[in-house]
């Protein structure tokens, strides 16, 4: 197919997309700009998407430009329109309530990287960073060369995870010095937690993170790599939007515990990488029941399968439930990710499934 032709299949199948608001087709609409198509296949356009629209019809639109045959890849630059301050005149005037910036991701970052995941979850205590620590040192188990990047500037748990506590050294000459990862468990680790007092706290405002996180993209020696796995923050804040700004993430992959509380927040997590065009790959429920030890009884301690249902809802993968499981407080104490440390417990069982299921998803991408 020629890239006229494909053009052509390109535009018609976006004009058969519908707003589900107002009914007119997308390309009538405004929303699809600046159409591009490459040699290889690869398809980019601009979409333009409003603060009224759904969530997820940027994730509509992808699929059905995938599903043309001779797309390889689609690339959506999501644009979202300046919104002026509601009242005016405050203090606030220049604040644009409701906006987002547009990714725009820094070509040359990360060209030795294959894949890059980012691990996230709506609210904090949910177990995201066990979750990403253990997903690295199983990618790294199963033969990849893996590195973890901790982007949880306020929080960053991954020293304690895998037992590091040194300082990286920094080579190269001055005004091109390179920070050197360090190493655990066979995976390539990066954390501020490395470069400050054990009990120095994170001060610092938005600015500061995405200038550490520019840092740890740009300054550290990873080396080639298989995957990339970043544990994020809680919430919907300055580390997220700086690095889907600065990077293609490949997917994210969203931790909750069963509870509504925290699949609420979750699930608002899930529509900010939809808004900000990242894929989500599913979503893992964390301490999904106990079994006690004394009668064998399950108890659900945080209720059952809410993670499933959100998943279900926002037509996402469910990528699997890892247990509450005490082999998993005693390993990340002890420095060891629990996929290294009691690999056949229920959780190390989970987190091996999960990690399978990431593994292929990341697969199905290529």
């Amino acid at each position: 197919m020629s890239i006229d032709e494909l053009r052509g299949s390109v535009m018609a199948a976006l004009s058969r997309v519908a707003h589900p608001r107002t009914g007119q087709d997308l390309v009538s609409g405004g929303h699809v700009q600046n159409v591009e198509i490459g040699e290889d296949g690869e398809v980019r356009f601009a979409f333009l998407l409003r603060p009224e629209d759904p969530g997820d019809l940027v994730k509509v639109v992808r699929g059905a430009v995938e599903a043309i045959p001779g797309v390889s890849s689609v690339k959506i630059n999501v644009q979202l329109p300046q919104m002026a301050a509601s009242g005016g005149g405050g203090r606030h005037g220049g604040l644009k309530p409701g906006s987002v910036p547009a990714p725009t991701p820094k070509p040359g970052v990360l060209t030795q990287v294959g894949h890059v995941i980012a691990v996230s979850s709506g609210k904090g205590g949910v177990g995201k960073s066990m979750v990403a620590s253990n997903l690295a040192a199983a990618l790294a188990a199963r033969g990849l060369r893996v590195g973890l990047l901790d982007a949880d500037i306020y929080g960053p748990n991954i020293p304690l995870m895998f037992g590091e506590t040194r300082k990286p050294r920094v080579t190269g000459e001055k005004g091109r010095e390179m920070i050197e990862p360090l190493e655990a468990h066979g995976v390539r680790l990066m954390s501020l937690g490395f470069l400050l007092d054990k009990e120095q706290p994170a001060i610092m405002r938005g600015p500061l993170i995405s200038g550490i996180l520019k840092q740890f993209l740009e300054q550290v020696a990873w080396g080639p790599l298989d995957t990339m796995v970043v544990d994020m923050p809680p919430g919907t804040g300055d580390a997220q939007l700086s690095l889907v700004q600065s990077i293609d993430l490949d997917g994210a992959v969203m931790v909750t515990t069963p509870q509504e509380v925290s699949t609420g927040d979750v699930r608002r997590g899930v529509k900010m990488f939809e808004r900000v065009n990242t894929r989500v790959l599913g979503i893992v429920e964390n301490m999904s029941g106990f079994v006690c030890p004394h009668c064998g009884e399950p108890v659900d301690v945080f209720g059952s399968g809410g993670g499933e249902r959100l998943a279900a809802e926002m037509k996402l993968p469910f990528l699997g439930r890892v247990p509450l499981d005490p082999a998993v407080r005693k390993a990340g104490d002890e420095g060891r990710p629990t996929v290294v440390a009691a690999p056949e417990s229920p959780a190390g069982k989970a987190l091996f499934e999960v990690t399978r299921v990431v593994e292929e998803a990341l697969q199905a991408l290529r």
